[in-house]
């Protein structure tokens, strides 16, 4: 294993100085002129032929190597692949927007996923080592399946479901952020960016399964590490003359603080709010008269593009005017939803700008106790849904033996917080460029940055800045800036080299692509091994097991795609629902399962069917966009938050149900006392 280990760390080695090495040689393309299209082409096409050479070189039909890699990968190079798996483009393209546009609030993610690391350490994953199969419904179905063969069918069945829905709504935002970058760094459509996107994907999970999947995520880690940290470091240097984005971020937040409060006051930018304000006014009176003002809406703009044409007004203009007749409601009942988003759009952006790191604030005391408790459920669902990821703890297989998957945990969280510990620092120092160099700025010049993204999507625009006064400077309250997009944005923000553009979107495709192999796996693997195998064709060949999940993974591949290509909804919305889900459904039977003998199989089906449909029902009761309402959310918990209701319905059902049935089989226990006893070498 050392041999082998050491043979590994030169790959890598190698890889590393021959990645630097292409860095250098497009910077000094760049300075030669080559064009931007260019550079953003050789970034992509050149990084996704690396991965799909990986997945040539390590294409396996041998079910061990295909399902958890031959079980040999060392802890260090266990936890890369594992953190490339988990840094997803919610951690690397998401979080750093979501601290720029929430402030402290954002700071639930980064403690939540974290510390859910934890839990995997201390709860699960040693366990599942021990335990020395495939998947998790394995595991449930030999913990819960009693004296039934060890098959388990009722609680792998609902393990599979839970894994299956859990994983796919995790995979459409992957292949989201994949269309994005692919669509803004060589200026193909978006849909079509996915498809692209998809092909890398499915060269390393079709061919070699967790095999190649891991030895291309540990390439993955070290494009996601340089990417994140180059930028960083650079804004670092600009604004506090420190390459240690750690420090910087010490230095910098109080002038921005500073910024904050000059913005707060200034007689421009409370113009502009109140422009906001009298749109939101306009869109509440609009509802009142409903349906009136509905079908008087809809003949207004119908007669100013009658008038357009009339008066053969130039193409723009008649284009614009057709645009606005396309975009209106269609009916009443489509206007009061999209009335409603509007005017909570135009309320949001009529307010001053929140203090970054000010924690809860609120306009009282029950506001700010709202947003606290929020905080605190939404850093508990992310801590129980990692816990519970189906993707995340398949990786527990991958190691040699249970000290290595310890060990391996460790690797992973120090890997994790290389990036983590930096993304509260990108948040602060993009933050303050923007409100610096941009803000008070005139729109004659723009920079160019501006246009390139507000382009990418022109329905719905990741960024847009609109002179609201007509005073032509630019106002805070003027821009309107996605989160999905700052990351991306910020070497052009800073003034970097195109390069390092090209470079962030490597690590945003390495980021996506790598946990969309693991969620594509976990599921095709749910469905081969512990549906067609385990209960349809226990006597199925190997070849035949490793060869229906690869069809099964193509399938599900091109069907998240599909998904993604509709923008269901933004990468944080659609993961925080992942992990409630995983939370609720998985976490109370996967806990119970190691550390109390009495659960049984009764008590697992119905508390993870309970957990589930606490879980549902809270999001699509109080989700505006699935047709929910917020005035109906318990205690004002958000609906990203639902698992904080569904994580304590499951646990109870189990334990109600368990105790009320008979004991489980007594190889359930003895399961229990064998995956727990430290006298079972290696521990």
């Amino acid at each position: 294993m050392s041999s082998y280990r050491q043979r590994l760390s030169r790959y890598y080695l190698w890889y590393t100085a021959c990645f630097f090495a292409f860095l250098l040689a497009l910077a000094l393309l760049e300075r030669e002129g080559m064009p931007r299209l260019w550079i953003g082409y050789l970034f992509m096409f050149a990084t996704i032929a690396l991965y799909a050479t990986i997945g040539v070189i390590t294409r396996t039909s041998n079910v061990s190597e295909y399902y958890v890699a031959g079980r040999r990968v060392p802890a260090v190079f266990n936890g890369m692949a594992t953190a490339a798996d988990w840094i997803s483009a919610a951690s690397f393209i998401s979080l750093a927007g979501s601290l720029y546009l929430r402030g402290f609030d954002g700071l639930a993610y980064i403690m939540g996923w974290t510390g859910g690391y934890c839990l995997v350490a201390l709860l699960i994953a040693p366990y599942l080592r021990k335990f020395a199969q495939y998947t998790i419904p394995d595991f449930l179905a030999a913990r819960y399946g009693g004296g039934a063969g060890g098959r388990g069918g009722p609680v792998r069945v609902m393990a599979v479901a839970a894994t299956i829905i859990v994983s796919f709504t995790y995979v459409v935002a992957q292949i989201y952020a994949v269309g994005l970058i692919a669509s803004r760094f060589t200026g193909v459509d978006f849909s079509v960016g996915i498809f692209l996107g998809l092909a890398s994907i499915l060269v390393c999970s079709f061919l070699g399964g967790m095999r190649a999947i891991t030895w291309t995520q540990v390439a993955q880690y070290i494009i996601i590490l340089v990417a994140f940290l180059i930028p960083t470091m650079w804004l670092s240097v600009k604004h506090a003359d420190n390459p240690v984005p750690q420090l910087a971020y010490g230095s910098v937040l109080p002038k921005l603080a500073q910024r904050e409060q000059q913005l707060v006051l200034d007689p421009s930018e409370n113009a502009v709010r109140a422009r906001f304000l009298e749109r939101a006014n306009d869109y509440a009176q609009r509802l009142k008269g409903l349906p009136a003002s509905w079908e008087a809406g809809k003949r207004e703009a119908q007669r100013k593009l009658d008038a357009a044409r009339l008066r053969n007004a130039p193409l723009p203009e008649i284009r614009a005017a057709e645009r606005i007749l396309s975009a209106y409601p269609r009916s009443p009942d489509e206007a009061v939803r999209v009335w409603t988003e509007q005017r909570a759009a135009n309320l949001a952006r009529a307010q001053p700008p929140e203090p970054h790191a000010a924690p809860f604030p609120g306009p009282d005391r029950e506001a700010s106790d709202i947003r606290r408790n929020n905080f605190l459920a939404l850093a508990l669902c992310l801590m129980m849904g990692t816990a519970a990821l189906p993707h995340i703890l398949m990786r527990a297989y991958t190691t040699p033996s249970v000290n290595e998957t310890r060990v391996s945990v460790f690797w992973t969280l120090f890997f994790i917080l290389l990036i983590y510990l930096t993304i509260p620092a990108l948040a602060v120092l993009a933050k303050y460029d923007i409100y610096t160099n941009l803000v008070g700025s005139q729109y004659q010049h723009l920079p160019s940055w501006i246009s390139y993204w507000a382009n990418v999507d022109k329905v719905n625009p990741l960024i847009s800045v609109t002179d609201m006064n007509g005073d032509g400077i630019v106002q805070l309250a003027e821009i309107s800036i996605d989160g999905d997009v700052l990351v991306l944005a910020t070497p052009e923000i800073g003034g970097l080299p195109y390069v390092i553009s090209g470079l962030v979107a490597a690590g945003g495709l390495a980021a996506a692509l790598s946990t969309a192999d693991g969620l594509l796996l976990a599921i095709s693997n749910a469905l081969s091994h512990d549906i067609w195998y385990k209960l349809v064709d226990p006597a199925a060949s190997t070849q035949k097991r490793v060869t229906i999940s690869k069809l099964l993974l193509l399938a599900v591949a091109f069907i998240a795609a599909y998904v993604a290509s509709q923008k269901p909804a933004d990468i944080l919305s659609l993961v925080g629902a992942a992990f409630s889900l995983a939370a609720s459904t998985m976490f109370p039977a996967l806990v119970l399962g190691v550390f109390w003998k009495r659960a049984n199989h009764v008590g697992a089906i119905a508390g993870m069917a309970v957990g589930f449909v606490v879980c549902m029902y809270y999001m699509l009761h109080t989700n505006p966009s699935l047709g929910g309402n917020l005035d109906g959310a318990w205690l004002h918990i958000a609906p990203i938050s639902a698992g904080v209701f569904g994580v304590p319905a499951g646990l109870l059902t189990i334990v109600l149900a368990s105790l009320l049935t008979a004991a489980p089989h007594r190889s359930s226990a003895g399961l229990v006392d064998y995956i727990r006893s430290p006298d079972q070498p290696p521990y």
